[in-house]
């Protein structure tokens, strides 16, 4: 055990926050904190971290205790650093502990090499110092900072940079960096993933999976949670609960709760009906009224089922079109996404080429600051753009902007609907409200003064009005909890127009995608896939890319050796049989090539309404297709293995 937290109570304005809330965080333990904004995530670990006293009635209550060799390492979302150091002072910084034993091997090392004879107390002294620096990593410091840096998408260039100069989002990742290089044996991130791009998420995974200590996560981030977490708990109305399991086996054993006390609920409410009746009927006479008299007292002592609770900000979001549009919805050719203007124009990608079909849900996704919000406003006009965007006739674009930017903040919730939809009636907006997740007094909020959830859904419902085919979003899940994602994400997975989107949340990109166009400085890539199919193509090229560079290492590694040793002569035999094996390479990467334009050909077959109508044409195209990515697949592992 490394934390035991017993009856745990928080109010704040006589609202009670947290209700008698127990958790215990051993070794090894992998736990994803979860709940909707407000819920107490991150007031639970400051009292865990002793940055709050939790409210106590009783001597019982709110213990919070730590085993001895507890040490608790703790990002918060605003995490500071010392401004005016280096980013390398304040990585070396974590093993300041160690400066005073190095300083003392050197004088040691200096005395015993100006001494002519041996002196076995200096000599082990020197032993116990240079264990000790050994066993507390003194001697791959470097090695660590620098894997971690990198890792965290810092390159030595930065190294020598004043933390100041940083952005907030750069500041969260040096805090991160030098949380890991701390190594406590809990660690507890709230919203670890907030300003990383893809590449450092990846990384990050990568490294806790093997992190040697326990793991306390909040996250919005459901992918996150499904690599990292072995356990989640749910604060809901203030009770915590653990479930066992990543994030998707939460969602199922929730469901399958819900289900169960939903069941146990509706069947103790009929058996109450009845013992109520027996119990009205029969006490008034007297020959039954021993018997209705004890089963009153069996009522009264019956334990309530609670009724299953809809969370209070849950969502039933649904968007329409009135107008459909033709089959070929978008094209564009050679498009180039600018910045600035007159000199200090700058292009930050180019040569941007795709398609998209009616129905299709396509998701962008790049590097930070390669412009794909630049790019959405491109594709509606908005900003300028040499090359071509064509749409078809009778597209009708609903918008939803990152920032939100259009809201009038002097203007409450309900007002700034009425400020565009002037017909509607007080009920009706307020009934759209609800179904976003806006209810109660919320409606009254202004709308400069709401969170950036709120805000979110105030563009949801205004979208919902648009009755736009064709959805453009802009990080559409940046600001909500996990309740709220779920539902712009079963919204989206109902709508059956075309959505085009930017995301960094990955479980977003994995339901809701189709297609994944990746936007480069150099161009773009489509992939006919969601982001997992995004994932493994981009594994398998730089398992290959590796294998190709290991064989070349290896390759050269054996010509020095041959040549070194006089024994560089290839007999004709093995001359033939590499000559060959690189043809077969070639040869598989046409092959490829062609099969992959087969795919691509069937995949957008299958999207015709003349194909999909006709199930055995239907069904001939998708025993094609699964029969076309074996075939890529086996010649990708025969390519790895001539590799």
């Amino acid at each position: 055990m490394l934390v035991n937290l017993i009856n745990i109570n928080k109010y704040y304005n006589g609202k009670h926050i947290l209700k008698n809330i127990n958790l215990t965080v051993n070794e090894k333990d992998r736990i994803g904190l979860i709940g909707i904004n407000g819920c107490g995530k991150t007031t639970l670990l400051r009292i865990l971290t002793g940055k709050e006293l939790p409210d106590r009635s009783t001597e019982k209550d709110g213990i919070v205790s730590f085993a001895s060799k507890t040490s608790v390492g703790y990002l918060e979302q605003m995490s500071g650093l010392d401004r005016d150091s280096t980013v390398i002072d304040e990585m070396k910084s974590v093993f300041s502990y160690l400066d005073s034993v190095l300083e003392r091997m050197k004088e040691l090392e200096h005395i015993m090499k100006e001494s002519s004879e041996i002196n076995e107390e200096i000599s082990e002294e020197y032993s116990k110092l240079s264990a000790y620096y050994e066993s507390n990593d003194g001697y791959t410091i470097d090695v660590k900072i620098k894997t971690i840096l990198n890792g965290m998408g810092f390159s030595e260039n930065d190294y020598n940079r004043i933390i100041s100069g940083f952005s907030g989002g750069e500041k969260t990742r040096l805090a991160i960096a030098k949380l890991l290089l701390e190594e406590p044996n809990l660690l507890i991130l709230d919203e670890p993933t907030n300003h990383l791009d893809f590449k450092t998420v990846l990384w990050l995974e990568e490294y806790l999976k093997d992190y040697k200590g326990a793991l306390l996560i909040v996250s919005h981030d459901r992918y996150f949670l499904d690599k990292v977490v072995t356990s989640v708990c749910e604060i809901e109305y203030g009770v915590l609960t653990r479930y066992k399991g990543n994030y998707t086996a939460y969602t199922l054993l929730k469901s399958d709760s819900v289900k169960r006390q939903q069941k146990e609920y509706e069947a103790q409410q009929k058996e109450i009906a009845k013992l109520e009746e027996y119990i009205a009927k029969n006490k008034v006479r007297a020959s039954t009224a021993a018997s209705a008299k004890s089963r009153e007292k069996a009522l009264e002592r019956m334990e309530l089922i609670e009724k299953p609770s809809i969370a209070s900000n849950s969502a039933n979001i649904k968007f329409e079109y009135k107008i459909q549009p033709p089959f070929d919805i978008l094209d564009v050719k050679d498009v180039d996404i600018r910045v600035g203007s007159g000199t200090s124009e700058k292009i930050l990608a180019e040569h941007i080429s795709f398609e998209i079909k009616r129905g299709e849900k396509l998701g962008i996704i790049g590097d930070n600051g390669i412009g794909k919000s630049s790019f959405l406003k491109v594709l509606q006009g908005i900003l300028p753009h040499s090359g071509k965007v064509r749409w078809a006739s009778n597209v009708k674009i609903s918008y939803f902007e990152q920032e939100s930017a259009n809201l009038d903040p002097c203007n409450t919730v309900i007002d700034e609907l009425h400020r565009h939809y002037p017909l509607l009636t007080d009920l009706e907006i307020r009934s759209l409200l609800g179904s976003v997740g806006i209810k109660g007094e919320n409606v009254f909020k202004e709308t400069g003064v709401i969170s950036g959830g709120e805000r979110a859904k105030v563009c949801f419902a205004f979208m919902m009005l648009e009755k736009g085919n064709v959805l453009i979003l802009d990080e559409p899940t940046n600001h909500l909890d996990l309740t709220s994602k779920e539902s712009i994400e079963r919204a989206l997975d109902e709508f059956d127009g075309t959505v085009i989107f930017v995301s960094h949340d990955r479980y977003l990109l994995n339901k809701i995608a189709g297609k994944i166009l990746e936007i480069r400085s150099d161009g773009t890539e489509m992939y006919n896939g969601n982001f997992d199919y995004y994932l493994e193509i981009n594994n398998k090229r730089e398992q290959i890319a590796r294998q190709a560079v290991e064989a070349e290492n290896k390759a050269k590694a054996e010509q020095e050796y041959k040549e070194k040793n006089e024994r560089a002569y290839k007999s004709k035999e093995q001359r033939s049989l590499e000559a060959k094996r690189r043809a077969r390479v070639r040869e598989l990467e046409t092959l490829i090539e062609e099969k992959q334009s087969e795919l691509d050909n069937l995949q957008e077959e299958i999207t015709r309404e003349e194909v999909y109508s006709d199930f055995e044409v239907m069904n001939k195209k998708c025993t094609d297709i699964e029969q076309l990515k074996n075939e890529i697949d086996e010649m990708f592992d025969e390519i790895v293995e001539l590799c």
